[in-house]
């Protein structure tokens, strides 16, 4: 998860870092669903979202009624032409703090502990969609997809740096990003996990 705090970027503008309200208003796991939709997917009313995820609409409307409360979605009256109200996400993602973890508040440690649960949730979920669905992709994009894992003998320190400069890496591809005519072009999902094991 990126950290709040340390050198800021262009990009570090269209995030949002949590705080103990913000999390408390995001940290379940419909919200973190609607959210991430909203994000990948752009702008959808309330009965759009509950199809697509298998909600029913009243659900939906509640949950991003209490996003919006929190800063994390708003109003997208630009797509409405009805009566139904559009809704869209104001930041592309969340940096989340490891002090969440340690607050004084044990409703805030809950939190925190269920956000980084859900997160983990949504990686297994996508690559078992992934899986279950790659034959529909063409040849190309099953060629370059990939599931690899390393194991490495390092210190906080480069643990630390190896996270940065992987970040930094993936960072960089956003400026080669294909216009959007590109015909085969699609929105890529990276995921990345440094964690320390133990040996016995």
């Amino acid at each position: 998860m990126d950290k709040p705090g340390e050198a800021q970027d262009p990009q570090d503008a269209k995030l949002h870092s949590l705080d103990a309200r913000s999390l408390r208003g995001l940290a379940h796991p419909l919200r973190m669903r609607l959210l991430n939709a909203l994000r990948r997917g752009g702008p959808a009313t309330a009965s759009q979202l509950a199809a697509k995820l298998g909600e029913s609409s009243g659900a939906t409307s509640y949950h991003l009624r209490q996003l919006a409360a929190h800063g994390f979605v708003e109003d997208a009256p630009e797509h409405g032409k009805g009566r139904e109200r559009w809704w869209k996400a104001v930041h592309k993602g969340v940096r989340f703090d490891d002090a969440l973890l340690k607050d004084s508040d044990p409703d805030v440690r809950g939190a925190a502990d269920l956000f980084l649960h859900e997160v983990a949730n949504q990686h297994t979920q996508e690559i078992a969609t992934w899986l279950g669905t790659g034959d529909d992709w063409p040849e190309a994009w099953r060629r370059a997809s990939d599931m690899s894992d390393w194991t490495l003998r390092l210190t906080p320190e480069l643990a630390d740096e190896l996270i940065h400069e992987m970040h930094d890496l993936v960072e960089s591809y956003r400026a080669r990003t294909p216009d959007d005519g590109t015909a085969d072009a699609e929105q890529v999902r990276v995921h990345s996990h440094v964690i320390p094991v133990r040996t016995n």
